[in-house]
């Protein structure tokens, strides 16, 4: 039997990119939310954007070594059971020093150590996938956890559907009542629409060529622009209405601000702006196994956004299509309620409630 006399302990294991750390924060929100006592630990690798978001947000970040799963064999395939051996033994540490209680993984490089450490230790683990195609990791972590969600049906992996975690402060977004804020916030103009254009935390060429190449039809048209480009990337545009930045720190301000956004579709991308009722553009990145494409289909077929493949993302795709939806009121008030109501607002707190009750379960055991 587990001491029932200290805080519950809970680790998340969403390391790597944006797509799997933000659905971790989000459950890590809603376990604070639902039990303040709780010790919410986040596992991590050095070379994920963890380092930044995690303690951005209050929780204390665990490092493993990365355990990247080859799709095809090499010398990376080769190494992978010295790899992952290295990596299991640093996270079952982890787990004895937190006292963990159970295991929430969400995919990406540090979940598969995550899930066979936990296993081989009794703790018990929670899975949430947010693909339309589940990864490797999630697929061999559903054979051993004892509850698994998942966004959408038919991911690959038996699983409740409950759709994407989503932080609070994006589920409970009124962007109506920030718009003037956020414009302000930005230097858009305060009146007109206006288009957000971001292409994930590292930006998107494709999408950066695209909407320079109409910059000026913009502002013809008297559409404004907020376009995050990405901080690896650089852009060179001088036209009224036209606000270009390599990061957007407040995506909750972009959000009011705009009117239209134009994004690829990655899973948490696509979740987040259904939420807050934003009609889009997606333009999935051609990549692995079309995963982007399916994981805007559900919102698309609603009616709340346009999917478009990368190829055919040109600045004479802009100018008849964007631009002009972007002036189109009426159509854009029934894409923004086909979005809103496509989504799954309390996937967070559902994910949440079952890690709580597992981790109590264990310690009353």
């Amino acid at each position: 039997m587990v001491s029932s006399s200290r805080a519950v302990s809970v680790v998340v294991a969403g390391g790597g990119t944006a797509g799997h750390i933000e659905p971790a924060l989000a459950v890590a929100d809603a376990v604070r939310a639902q039990r303040p006592d709780a010790v919410v630990t986040a596992l991590g690798t050095p070379k994920g954007l963890e380092g930044r978001l995690v303690p951005e947000r209050g929780y204390p970040l665990a490092m493993i070594p990365p355990v990247p799963l080859p799709r095809k064999p090499g010398k990376d395939l080769a190494k992978l059971p010295f790899t992952l051996t290295g990596a299991v033994r640093r996270t079952r540490k982890v787990l004895r020093e937190t006292g963990a209680d159970v295991v929430v993984g969400f995919g990406g490089y540090v979940a598969l150590p995550a899930y066979l450490a936990a296993r081989s230790m009794g703790v018990p683990i929670v899975i949430h996938e947010a693909n339309a195609s589940a990864g490797v990791a999630n697929k061999v972590g559903a054979k051993l956890a004892t509850k698994v969600f998942a966004a959408v049906p038919g991911s690959g992996v038996p699983a409740e559907v409950v759709g994407i975690p989503v932080r609070a402060s994006i589920t409970g977004l009124d962007r109506a009542a920030l718009r003037a804020e956020a414009r302000a916030h930005f230097g858009l103009p305060a009146d007109g629409p206006v288009v957000l254009v971001f292409g994930g935390s590292q930006g998107a060429v494709r999408l950066n060529d695209g909407v320079v190449g109409a910059a000026r039809d913009f502002a013809d048209a008297g559409v404004g622009v907020l376009h995050a480009y990405g901080p690896k990337n650089s852009v060179e545009v001088d036209v009224p209405g036209y606000v270009a930045v390599p990061y957007l720190s407040r995506m909750d301000l972009a959000y009011a601000a705009a009117d239209l956004a134009v994004c690829r579709s990655g899973a948490m991308t696509v979740a987040e702006v259904a939420a807050v009722g934003l009609p889009a553009v997606y333009v999935p990145l051609a990549h692995g196994n079309g995963e982007q494409a399916l994981n805007a289909q559900p919102v698309v077929a609603a009616g709340g956004g346009l999917l478009v493949d990368d190829a055919a993302f040109t600045p004479d795709l802009v100018r008849e299509t964007v631009i002009p939806l972007a002036g189109d009121a009426g159509r854009l008030a029934a894409m923004s309620a086909a979005a809103g109501g496509s989504g799954h607002r309390d996937a967070a707190g559902t994910v949440a409630a079952a890690a709580l009750a597992l981790a109590q379960e264990r310690r009353t055991s």
